[in-house]
């Protein structure tokens, strides 16, 4: 590390540093406070034991503890979120320390698992409450239009690693589980309100939970933001401020025994400004049926059915033009059954059927256009997984996705893994996967301009990329006061995402599948319970990327449009219950440079250090007061894109807000 390196770290060595010289000094105030029985009650941290023992269902679709989930698995807790001062799911986001979460600009979020981080990122799943929230526009998430009341979240699991024979298509390189608490758990009524400069200007939110028949429960929410403007490398205002609008309901009945019916659904709507001019809107709408069924000790079943409607009106922006008005209204249809049983005493079998269909809709822009203007797709899907019991401490897990797209017919993502439990708090685990990325309206359909000569041009033979990914794994809990993780992978990509050139005429170019090569890293994360109060959490990554060119094959990118990631990043987060019900917590992050693609060539996004603090007090139990410091280190800094790109790169400034939250 050069020094230029290490005096950019100064400030978070001096922001990490006065941290554990807070702890230190409260230590013995905290001790003093062991007994006291005015705490938080149940807003207290997890122990370590907890901690391991928590339920996570996204590893096998069944509720298993944490501790023995064989997976690169982070689950962030309710607790977790609030403690953060994040405002948004992505901001939550980054207390998984196996993701690379990058702000582009106010309204948008770059964020990915072990590589591939682009600004049409596609390789990882996302899921809230069993929606998947994917757009097969482009096979990613739009990031700005995934929201909901904070407080309403109950967890969010995220897997680093191949979740394709349980999750399907675009559950390559990740998956993240977002679930939400049931309505008969939010109960009463929560209010929330606060604002800040520059960024959160303003908030509100407010959910109410009551019961429409005896062991039937609701709940319905609203809530709105305004965010303001970030700004380019000199200061100047980027003028991509936005605002939301979301509300929505849950109803979770247990009528009879072994049975659960849920029905919820969402509203929202989002104005926002483009740096490049013009304005934008998105709007939609959800609604989720499902109900699951005990049919004995040893099998169960749920049957879930969801509607969901986007759209989006962009203002597209490129070589070919400005602020020209591209709108995309995109309505799913998705039905899923599964079924899970223990077969005999040795074998625990889950499968399930889904079939999903899409209604696309794009009206075109004069500088972009996807042919055909209008698209219908059927998906068909059906897995089975086996967890085999090979000795007491020893389970061995085989399973496969088989399914059926539009664009490449049969695709199947099969997995093998073994867990070696070596004693009740600790397990290695192994795994050997393939999975998928299968094509999308980008790489098929599109036209730039749209004109009969386009310039770039959607390719119906672009195949499906695909990854074979190897894993090893450990996971311990050290005692009672501390536990770790480790997982380590290595992953062959195959066909992927290129930019080729027609011969004898050069254009149209086109996305073609001549990129090959391998990533291998590591993912470090480990929980220190210092005293019952205070609590530090570290995590690191390492991550290595070898993407290139076929032999014969042509990538007019030169390998660099997939793989804007972090070689390194590095966590430590301290967790502080004060006297007095005040609560201290602060988080810092180091992420390494980025290598971005600038027309063919390198540029590159630099390494940053930040500190996030969050200070809270509960005068009593109901009332919280907050004040959050978000990216305290600097006045603004870049987390992604080029320098000189169109639009310009942006840079995320330094913000505070403050927050009132009541419940009763």
């Amino acid at each position: 590390m050069d020094r230029r390196r290490v005096m950019e770290g100064c400030p978070a060595l001096v922001g990490m540093l006065l941290l554990s010289i807070c702890g230190l000094a409260c230590s013995s105030a905290l001790c003093a406070m062991e007994s006291d029985s005015s705490s938080i009650g149940a807003l207290k941290q997890l122990s370590i034991e907890e901690l391991m023992n928590l339920e996570v269902t996204s590893v096998s679709k069944l509720p298993e503890p944490y501790g023995q989930a064989p997976a690169a698995i982070h689950v962030i807790t309710q607790n977790e979120i609030r403690r953060s001062g994040a405002s948004s799911i992505p901001e939550a986001l980054r207390l998984a320390d196996n993701l690379n979460v990058a702000q582009v600009n106010s309204h948008d979020w770059a964020i990915s698992a072990r590589g591939f981080n682009t600004a049409l990122g596609n390789k990882l799943l996302v899921m809230i409450d069993g929606r998947t929230v994917y757009s097969p526009l482009f096979s990613g998430v739009f990031w700005n239009v995934q929201d909901y009341l904070l407080e309403d979240i109950d967890r969010i699991e995220v897997i680093s690693g191949s979740g394709g024979t349980l999750w399907g298509a675009n559950a390559v390189n990740g998956v993240i589980n977002i679930s939400s608490k049931s309505a008969k758990d939010t109960q009463g009524l929560h209010f929330e309100t606060g604002g800040g400069e520059p960024a959160l200007k303003s908030f509100a939110g407010l959910r109410y939970g009551g019961m429409l028949a005896p062991d039937t429960y609701f709940r319905a929410y609203g809530k709105y933001f305004d965010r303001g403007n970030e700004v380019y490398a000199a200061g100047s205002n980027a003028s991509d401020s936005w605002n939301m609008r979301q509300g929505g309901f849950r109803i979770d009945s247990y009528g009879s025994p072994g049975n659960v019916l849920t029905v919820q659904g969402d509203l929202y709507g989002s104005d926002l400004n483009v740096t490049a001019g013009g304005s934008g809107s998105t709007a939609g709408g959800n609604l989720v049926g499902r109900w699951s069924h005990v049919i004995s000790a040893d099998s169960n079943t749920s049957l879930q059915l969801y509607y969901d409607r986007t759209r989006l009106v962009d203002p597209i922006t490129n070589q070919f033009g400005s602020a020209k008005i591209l709108t995309d209204v995109l309505d799913t249809y998705d039905l899923d059954f599964q079924h899970h049983l223990r077969w005999n005493e040795r074998n625990r079998v889950a499968w399930g059927l889904g079939y999903r269909r899409t209604h696309d809709v794009v009206e075109q822009a004069q500088n972009l256009a996807f042919l055909p203007p209008t698209l219908d797709r059927n998906l068909y899907s059906g897995f089975v997984q086996d967890e085999i019991m090979l000795a007491a401490n020893l389970f061995f897990t085989v399973g496969t996705k088989l399914e059926h797209n539009g664009y490449t017919g049969f695709e199947w993502e099969p997995s093998s893994r073994l867990q070696w439990n070596i004693a009740a708090d600790q397990m290695i685990w192994s795994a050997v996967s393939r999975a998928v990325r299968t094509p999308s309206r980008i790489d098929s359909d599109i036209r730039e301009p749209n004109s009969p000569t386009p310039i770039l041009a959607g390719n119906s033979g672009f195949r499906s990329e695909i990854l074979i990914a190897y894993e090893l794994g450990y996971r311990a809990r050290l005692g009672s006061a501390a536990s770790a993780s480790l997982s380590t992978f290595y992953n062959d990509y195959t066909k992927v995402r290129s930019l080729n050139y027609t011969p004898g005429t050069i254009v149209p170019l086109y996305f073609a599948n001549d990129l090959v090569g391998d990533t291998y890293g590591a993912e470090l994360s480990a929980d220190f319970q210092v005293l019952a109060r205070w609590r530090l959490h570290g995590g690191y990554d390492v991550l290595k990327e070898n993407i290139r060119v076929k032999p014969g094959g042509i990538d007019l990118s030169n390998a660099l449009n997939e793989t804007e990631d972090p070689q390194q990043q590095f966590f430590l987060r301290s967790s502080f219950d004060l006297p007095r019900n005040i609560e201290l917590d602060g988080a810092v992050r180091w992420v390494d440079q980025l290598i971005a693609n600038d027309n063919g060539r390198p540029a590159t996004v630099p390494s940053y250090f930040e500190l996030d603090v969050h200070l809270g007090w509960r005068p009593i139990p109901r009332l919280e007061l907050a004040i959050v410091g978000q990216n305290l280190l600097h006045d603004h800094h870049p987390e992604y894109g080029v320098p000189i790109a169109i639009p310009n790169r942006e840079e995320i400034r330094r913000s505070v807000y403050g927050r009132v939250s009541y419940g009763w």
